[in-house]
């Protein structure tokens, strides 16, 4: 058993790395806050990150930490993780991240973490170790995320057409580059609630594992809530500007009503999986919207060739993640 010195400083490394895994998430997936509303010209790239990272961080005064409970104690087995497991876990996450943010892939953050602790459980204590309710809830809104951002961005793109059709498209224009703040706001709260929270949770885990927090309390310190959400609200304000590119521009081109409708409907599937528990992929949801308001244009409006290879970067990911923490795990017990 390792003695708490040891114990102790391997705690202080993870525990950074897993700060790490956060500020890239806020900066892999600024593009779900942002990319609308930069793509139509609403506020520039430097405005755009800063006003996503505040509601980032401002989440943590809106949501409970039902989402990091689920993180913590939904996913494996708390009494099989250990140093080596959360170690192979968050280098899985990290590498698959580092890989799609390279190629400007807009993959999930969420299921890359979720596919680390899946591949270093696996790889330490088997199939059994992991708690089947929260993984098939998780991997269930792989599909429903992205759908709901669908049928709730379309709807309100014909709702808005319908409500506006006797308007002149200059004024519904300047209405919606108003409005359009509000709706990037809104979806930079639920990208900050959902996504910050992962990690509350690794670390909330990791704390458990070692000794340093007790199950019985109830909730991580607040030490950890704080630094989780000022990670990913600093990694959102230095961007992912590869991937905005991607998912502002390459999908579908947008305008500001349709940027609105995008982010919202987005952020009302976000809202809904946060208030359930469920770490839902802020990518899936909000690369559903945009299609499902692109679509109500015409099929052809949709680049379903980007959005073809999008989705074949979400099947891949918790796999992918999964091999990468399983070797991770495995290269950590010959070192400590």
């Amino acid at each position: 058993m390792e003695t708490v010195p040891i114990a102790l400083w391997v705690v202080v490394v993870l525990v950074a790395l897993a700060i790490l895994f956060d500020f890239m998430n806020g900066f892999h997936d600024a593009a779900n806050s942002i990319a609308t509303v930069v793509s139509t010209g609403v506020l520039r790239p430097g405005q755009a990150v800063i006003f996503a990272a505040f509601f980032n961080v401002f989440a943590i005064f809106v949501f409970h930490l039902s989402v990091a409970a689920t993180i913590g104690k939904g996913i494996a087995d708390p009494g099989v993780v250990d140093t080596h497991v959360i170690f192979g876990a968050l280098i899985g996450a990290i590498t698959w991240n580092v890989i799609t943010w390279y190629y400007g892939i807009p993959s999930s953050s969420s299921h890359a973490l979720i596919g680390g602790i899946v591949g270093a459980v696996m790889a330490k204590s088997g199939v059994d170790a992991l708690v089947a309710s929260g993984i098939v809830k998780t991997v269930a809104f792989i599909f429903i995320s992205p759908l709901l951002g669908y049928v709730l961005g379309s709807l309100m793109m014909v709702l808005v057409a319908w409500i506006f059709r006797r308007t002149r498209p200059s004024r519904v224009d300047k209405w919606f580059r108003r409005l359009q703040l509000v709706s990037a706001g809104a979806y930079s709260l639920g990208h900050g609630g959902n996504d910050a929270q992962k990690t509350i949770g690794i670390i909330w885990l990791l704390l458990i594992a070692t000794g340093y927090s007790q199950v019985s309390e109830g909730a991580p310190p607040a030490w950890v809530i704080i630094a989780c959400y000022s990670a990913i609200g600093l990694g959102t304000m230095f961007g992912g500007w590869r991937i905005v590119k991607t998912m502002g521009q390459k999908i579908t081109k947008l305008k500001p009503v349709g940027g609105f409708c995008a982010e919202s409907g987005g952020a009302l599937t976000l809202f809904f999986a946060t208030w359930l528990g469920v770490p839902v992929s802020t990518t899936h949801t909000i690369t559903g919207a945009i299609v499902g308001v692109g679509s109500t244009q015409r099929a052809s409006a949709v680049r379903w060739g980007v959005a073809g290879n999008i989705v074949w970067a979400w099947i891949l990911t918790i796999p992918a993640s999964a091999f990468v923490a399983s070797m991770a795990y495995w290269l950590s017990l010959q070192f400590y």
